[in-house]
């Protein structure tokens, strides 16, 4: 099954040169439909307002951190399906195994690139 190019992704970093780069990788992928929060709160302000079919979001934010925006998401039962990729600088198993433990569905350590976002996204999503 064909991914759909317009579906919806929640795209959350403190940073905006992240949002930017990562945007940029997504839009060459062919994604249209991305929207940005600059950290989890606003993440689930949005979440709460309309659909979103994936979120990707950075790990180390303030006041809300990606951890916490996931387990919040996971602990809604209308937002729990949605799958949610977490970006971060740190690779500690430990870190790996507490956001597993929280329902991640994919993990991405930076830096990365826009293959490793496309093999990450594929593995949540299917290929495209």
């Amino acid at each position: 099954m064909a991914v759909d190019k317009n579906m919806k992704i929640l795209l959350v970093d403190d940073f905006k040169t992240m949002l930017k780069l990562t945007g940029s990788m997504l839009g060459q992928m062919g994604f249209k439909n991305i929207e940005e929060a600059t950290d989890g709160s606003m993440a689930l302000k949005k979440l709460k307002e309309q659909k979103y079919d994936l979120i990707l979001s950075d790990w180390n934010m303030e006041p809300m951190t990606g951890l916490e925006l996931l387990k919040n998401v996971r602990s809604d039962a209308a937002l729990k399906a949605i799958p949610v990729i977490l970006i971060t600088a740190e690779s500690k198993p430990e870190n790996i195994i507490v956001a597993k433990q929280a329902g991640v569905n994919n993990y991405i350590v930076k830096p990365f690139n826009a293959n490793t976002l496309k093999d990450k996204l594929a593995a949540v999503i299917g290929s495209f």
